[in-house]
């Protein structure tokens, strides 16, 4: 509506006109004005390049309402004919989606009736199959017990007794095997742990009779010792050292007992270390 007022409205977008009409009624009368003339063509070009944005503005608005204008009521019913159309078509699509769910929720509602038959058979059936006398769990132990020495008939039937010759079974098999696991364990000989020791054993002086040393040393005998293979090494100004190997049994002979023992020849040996030690 408002687009079509200013179609019609003449006055608004002719105003530069009458305002250089009027400023040149008043130039006549009272002459032209030097200082403010070059300011009034300034002012009537703004308003004139106003007006011609404004009139581009209603030919625009004019244009796109034209067809509208010009068909009149004719335009708006072919559009609303336009969107009728699309809106049927969409609607034909939304029925079939609601038909193929239809169809789908069918044939869930019978395959879910199907199950439920056959779960309430299943319930139906059940109890039958799974009571099979379990005189275990109805009557506890003592209640057994009570009615044993209350009723002399029933000593003759023993409902229990194969389950007690089942537990019997079972407890002397169990023990069999424990058995039989506890010899196998003894019979299988222990492992004994072992360390080869390389010993560094040191004379006095040069003068020292390493031979009678090297014996000294033999001489020590322990429970899981053995001496091995010796040597003399030189260590300076003529001074030779006796390496000398052993084998011992880590839970029997530790390196401190058998430095010990051997620094008791105190005639011949100064010190004893151990250059080297390893796990056999």
């Amino acid at each position: 509506m408002a687009t079509n007022f200013l179609v019609h409205e003449k006055i608004w977008f002719d105003k530069f006109k009458y305002d250089d009409a009027e400023r040149k009624f008043y130039e006549q009368m009272n002459g032209p004005v030097a200082g403010s003339s070059r300011q009034e063509n300034g002012a009537s070009v703004i308003l004139r390049d106003i007006a011609r944005a404004r009139e581009n503005i209603q030919k625009s608005l004019a244009g796109s309402s034209g067809p509208a204008a010009s068909s009149g009521p004719g335009g708006d019913h072919s559009e609303l004919i336009t969107r009728i159309a699309s809106l049927e078509v969409e609607n034909q699509s939304l029925r079939g989606v609601v038909q193929d769910l239809q169809q789908a929720i069918c044939k869930l509602e019978a395959r879910l009736s199907v199950l439920e038959k056959g779960s309430s058979a299943h319930r139906a059936t059940a109890p039958q199959t799974q009571h099979v006398s379990p005189m275990r769990q109805v009557e506890p132990p003592t209640k057994k017990a009570a009615t044993a020495t209350e009723d002399d008939e029933d000593d003759d039937i023993d409902l229990f007794g194969s389950d007690d010759e089942d537990d019997k079974e079972a407890a002397r098999l169990r023990e069999e095997r424990l058995r039989q696991y506890a010899e196998k364990k003894a019979r299988k000989p222990a492992l004994v742990a072992k360390s080869s020791i390389l010993l560094d054993v040191k004379p006095w002086d040069d003068e020292t009779d390493m031979a009678q040393l090297e014996a000294c040393v033999r001489s020590v005998q322990l429970d899981g010792l053995t001496w091995g293979g010796s040597k003399l090494v030189p260590v300076g100004y003529g001074i030779r050292k006796l390496q000398i190997q052993c084998v011992v049994e880590d839970d029997k002979v530790g390196t401190d007992l058998l430095e010990e023992e051997i620094t008791k020849f105190e005639e011949h040996v100064q010190s004893v270390d151990i250059a080297a030690f390893n796990k056999i």
